[in-house]
């Protein structure tokens, strides 16, 4: 089991998650250590191929930024408590089970740092221990009630949702950014909206309250997605950690992209370049070098900072507090993170 601060340390790290008051810090630490002791309970089982599959991504850690979003919201209620936890474990149980998802469709072969559950057995393993851990998290959320258990399945349809609209592409006539935008709120913002939900809803806060942390998940984690398409285009690798153009070798148009080929004026050797995945390494780079210095890119960094006011504006209506100072941390670190 991780160390109790290990976690708050990559989360300062990797949402820019400030927090001065240490008793926040201390029950944010306690709560995120209950939940990755019910995540651990929950994927056991007494079937080893089972077990193995389903504890591979619980025991590779990750940022557990949705329990992180439910154990803050929680703050603005009486606090954390069982209840909590237990949403807090669902929802990252849901985010588990789509990135098992992911992997099958991606054809990934790794996954933070470890060998992809579909590399290590096959696709349909995958698959099935991703049924598993969802299953689990609506187990987890029959025990919150009918309310809980509906959100919840909402959840599940704007994922999947958001997936096959990603998936099959804009329709005719539709505008590409918009769709685009939609997709990433419904595949990315829906849990974490859900998250802020579940914590201010099972800590008993006022429904204003439960209302702006749904909405602030929801910003925030489309923002986090289109800070990660800025990122791709304009940080070198050695600043973010990150092999640049990742999303042009596999041909996917982000949010910058977009941005570039609805300008007229855009460079028509870009536009050649984004018809399709570059997989060359030298065209990879002229395409970098183009998107860098196209419309799309201060486009799209517009777009992220209209989305942190957003943000923030949704958290003016909250009570001031050490609460409220973390979560306006994450939406100040959604734009300097690309800076």
């Amino acid at each position: 089991m991780r160390h109790r601060g290990s976690t708050i340390e990559e989360l300062r790290g990797s949402v820019g998650l400030r927090i001065a008051d240490e008793q926040l810090l201390r029950t944010l630490a306690a709560g995120l250590e209950d939940v990755e002791k019910l995540l651990r309970e929950t994927a056991r089982s007494e079937v080893r191929a089972v077990h193995d599959a389903a504890s591979h991504l619980v025991e590779a850690g990750g940022k557990r930024f949705r329990p992180l979003m439910t154990l803050l919201a929680a703050e603005f209620g009486e606090g954390n408590h069982e209840d909590v936890v237990i949403a807090a474990a669902a929802v990252e149980l849901v985010h588990l089970a789509t990135l098992y998802h992911d992997d099958v469709m991606d054809e990934a072969t790794m996954r933070r740092g470890a060998p992809s559950v579909n590399a290590r057995w096959t696709n349909s393993i995958a698959i099935l221990t991703g049924d598993f851990l969802f299953a689990h998290a609506s187990r987890l959320v029959s025990d919150l009630g009918t309310d809980a258990a509906r959100i919840l399945a909402e959840t599940f349809s704007e994922l999947v949702t958001g997936q096959m609209r990603e998936t099959v592409g804009p329709g005719e006539g539709d505008d590409p950014v918009e769709h685009y935008l939609s997709v990433i709120a419904q595949k990315t913002g829906s849990l974490i909206a859900t998250s802020g939900r579940f914590g201010a809803m099972m800590s008993g806060a006022k429904p204003e309250a439960i209302g702006a942390m749904q909405r602030f998940g929801e910003i925030v984690g489309t923002a986090f997605q289109i800070s990660d398409d800025i990122i791709d285009i304009a940080s070198p690798s050695h600043e973010s950690g990150k092999t640049p153009g990742t999303d042009l070798r596999e041909g996917v148009r982000t949010l910058p992209m977009l941005y570039a080929l609805a300008d007229p004026d855009t460079d028509p050797r870009l536009v050649e370049l984004l018809d399709g995945p570059v997989t060359d390494d030298d065209l990879v780079e002229e395409a970098l070098t183009l998107l860098r210095s196209s419309s799309g890119l201060d486009r799209a960094m517009g777009t992220l900072s209209d989305y942190a006011q957003q943000a923030r504006t949704e958290l003016a209506s909250l009570p001031a507090g050490p609460a409220r100072d973390a979560c306006e941390s994450v939406a100040n670190y959604l734009v300097a993170r690309t800076r």
